[in-house]
């Protein structure tokens, strides 16, 4: 009994993952996601382990589980995979306190974001296959 299995939103060649609650702010970890969009799978892991920027290593992960995910639910082969979506959201919004001069006090906010990062699979090329 129970319901039957949600139809599938993305397409064949579509794998995705979510990262939830990553600390940071939404405009900033949208410069990290840009930076991976439309890059092949292999480009775009190298490309984060080498950045600067302290989110780069979350994005990895999401990154790799999507290529995970492409690999072991789907059978898409992951030498032909590419970045087709990096979606940045917002989530919670942590507010604090902070004390200042003369008995006033400053709203601090801690921003939260949500990343889902698509990856697809190479149309095979129509010379590719011919050479084989």
């Amino acid at each position: 009994m129970g319901k039957p299995a949600a139809e599938r939103r993305l397409s064949e060649t579509e794998a995705k993952a979510f990262g939830g609650m990553i600390r940071t702010s939404p405009q900033k970890l949208n410069l990290v996601a840009q930076l991976i969009r439309g890059k092949s799978a292999g480009e775009a892991v190298a490309l984060l382990t080498f950045s600067k920027r302290r989110i780069a290593g979350e994005v990895k992960k999401v990154l790799q589980s999507a290529i995970a995910n492409a690999e072991n639910n789907h059978q898409l082969d992951v030498d032909r995979l590419f970045v087709s979506h990096a979606t940045v959201g917002k989530a919670l919004v942590m507010k604090r306190f902070h004390a200042r001069a003369r008995g006033r006090g400053a709203r601090v906010e801690k921003l939260f974001s949500n990343l889902t990062v698509i990856v697809r699979e190479r149309a095979e090329d129509k010379a590719e296959g011919a050479a084989e």
